[in-house]
């Protein structure tokens, strides 16, 4: 024992080569458990680190599948919650006037206006095409399309990203619902709005709008003609005019939100940002929304709202049809980057000549140079600050089809024959400063003074 001996042992088994290759030991028992390889491990049944490799690769496949578990149910919630939220802000919403009550009482009903399916809308518009859009808004983008019915309409589609785009979409479709006017765009239905995509559809104005013409994609086609201009603007403030008695304020009065059909007759459009208001109620208080350049300067100081914020808004129209010119243009000296500064400096230093088209005919035609002349004091009454020295639309409405009419003269001095100042002034033409305008607002009481300047003119 001490000289040592050699042992050989014959194991019955082929597994021998797998474990010693796994860098195990060949044990073989004649106590009938058989072959095992012994490891650094443990013992194993073929070699070693088999059933650990595969624990592991079981470990590794069940952490994965539980971690993609635990963020579904993660996604899920979080997903039911944001849902359950909106649904609670558009019930809200629904819920704070009888205006949206009624709406969504229609929508269950299947009454008025009619419920469009994506599907369809998607068909009439070859999948929302790039090659079928007629532009890009502050809230979405439109398209033409065309209904299995035959009809070509715009289809708004509005933007995802958009927070408010619910109530957008409920405040555009209760008032379109409920108007019928001229020179008001036709809204033809919508999608439910629990739908895809929230979707209006709209009768299809085929000319473009005011912006287009003025200084636009088609303003090198020279089409709008001082007549034409002027006949725009009645119809825009008419169907203002309209809103107004019905207790509707506009709130985004522009030239790209005034619609032209083959004949240049007005549609006017966009009502997301419209707001119903009572009688009673004297403005609307909310953050300002808008557009720059349009916007009355008061609502950005005080968020209050009134009709005579659109009248602002409207005054500014005015300047562009006169001058075809964009109401912000940062190439324009500071001072006259907004339209409407620059309208008011001209106007009030007698330059209106400086401020129109020269292709309107001002300087070549007697009467285009009367009736421009009574149109840009409309729009400087219209952009005065103080919202009490703006008249109504509804008067602005009888002044200018007054002076298309041509019958100003006759009218105003049969009602104002004994007043001497306002007679001068009809006779004179626009050979008056713009502050004896402001000087007769304040001399009377304000309903009167703007009364009698709408007839006056």
């Amino acid at each position: 024992m001490r000289r040592g001996f050699l042992l050989q042992w014959t194991v019955p088994s082929d597994d021998c080569p797998k474990c010693e290759a796994s860098g195990g030991q060949c044990r073989y028992a004649n106590n009938g458990t058989g072959f095992s390889c012994h490891c650094s491990g443990g013992v194993y049944p073929e070699k070693c680190g088999g059933s650990t490799r595969i624990k592991t690769i079981f470990i590794i496949v069940g952490a994965v599948l539980g971690a993609g578990a635990i963020f579904l149910f993660v996604f899920f919630v979080l997903h039911q919650r944001k849902k359950k939220k909106q649904a609670i802000a558009s019930n809200e919403f629904m819920r704070s006037g009888s205006s949206m009550t009624t709406y969504s009482k229609d929508l269950e009903l299947g009454g008025s206006p009619h419920i469009f399916t994506f599907e369809e809308l998607e068909v009439a518009t070859d999948g929302f095409s790039a090659s079928r859009e007629l532009g890009d808004g502050g809230f979405g983008t439109v398209y033409k399309g065309k209904l299995k019915d035959g009809r070509v309409v715009a289809v708004k589609r509005l933007y995802k990203n958009n927070y408010r785009r619910v109530e957008q979409f409920l405040n555009e479709v209760d008032i379109l619902s409920r108007l019928l006017h001229q020179n008001l765009v036709i809204l033809y239905g919508c999608t439910s709005r629990m739908s895809r995509d929230l979707l209006l559809v709209y009768e299809f104005i085929a000319n473009g709008t005011v912006a287009d013409h003025l200084h636009g994609s088609r303003s090198a086609e020279r089409g709008l003609t001082w007549p034409l201009r002027l006949n725009i603007a009645i119809e825009t403030a008419e169907a203002l005019a309209y809103l107004h008695a019905v207790e509707i304020i506009h709130r985004d009065v522009k030239t790209t939100n005034i619609l032209l059909d083959n004949s240049f007759h007005v549609k006017v459009a966009d009502f997301g940002l419209s707001r119903l208001f009572p009688l009673e109620v004297t403005h609307v208080s909310t953050v300002p929304q808008g557009t720059p350049g349009y916007v009355d300067p008061v609502y950005h100081q005080c968020y209050k709202l009134t009709d005579k914020s659109d009248v602002y808004s409207f005054g500014v129209v005015l300047v562009e049809l006169i001058s075809s010119k964009p109401a912000v243009d940062m190439s324009r000296s500071h001072s006259e980057i907004n339209l409407a500064n620059m309208a008011l400096n001209r106007i009030q230093n007698h330059e209106v000549v400086q401020l129109v088209d020269p292709e309107l005919g001002y300087d070549t035609d007697p009467e285009t140079k009367r009736t421009i002349d009574r149109v840009a004091e409309v729009a400087f009454q219209c952009l005065q600050m103080e919202r009490d020295l703006r008249p109504s639309i509804k008067e602005v409405v009888e002044i200018l089809t007054c002076v298309r009419d041509g019958d100003c003269r006759a009218k105003s001095m049969k009602k104002k024959a004994s007043q001497k100042d306002d007679v001068h002034l009809l006779t004179e033409g626009l050979q008056f400063s713009p502050d004896s305008v402001i000087h007769r607002f304040h001399s009377q009481s304000t309903n009167h003074s703007v009364a009698s300047n709408a007839s006056g003119l």
